[in-house]
């Protein structure tokens, strides 16, 4: 009988966390000084990649890109990982209106990731424009 009570507290722990993390936790966008920044949770929680969202915190100062941290995410790790390595910071240092409309190169072997990354970015700078 304990070890079911135990199951069940551990089920119900789990589904707690996964629905806290699946909750934006930061507002779209927030501000810290001359810093933006941008969370995709719920603005991009349409796109898809391999096997689901690709959450991101875009930062922005001065309009241009600082940095693009992945936020957790249910894609393959070791492909994940290979996206992470090279694609987000070919943003780094682009005006948002330059990064909405760059063209930057997927990973071979990690399509939908990459795929997915692309339109998180877009669709957060674009949340950004309207909302600044």
């Amino acid at each position: 009988m304990k070890k079911n009570n135990i199951q069940k507290s551990l089920v119900a722990l789990t589904t707690a966390l996964f629905l806290m993390s699946a909750m934006p936790g930061d507002e779209p966008i927030t501000k810290n000084g001359k810093e933006t920044i941008v969370n995709t949770t719920t603005i991009a929680e349409d796109v898809k990649g391999y096997i689901g969202t690709t959450p991101l915190k875009i930062y922005i100062v001065n309009n241009k890109i600082d940095h693009i941290e992945a936020l957790p995410n249910q894609e393959t790790p070791k492909y994940f990982l290979k996206v992470k390595k090279q694609m987000l910071d070919k943003w780094n240092g682009m005006t948002v209106n330059k990064a909405v409309k760059a063209d930057v190169d997927g990973v071979t072997g990690a399509t939908y990731s990459s795929d997915c990354l692309k339109q998180t970015v877009k669709r957060g700078l674009e949340y950004y424009k309207k909302h600044k």
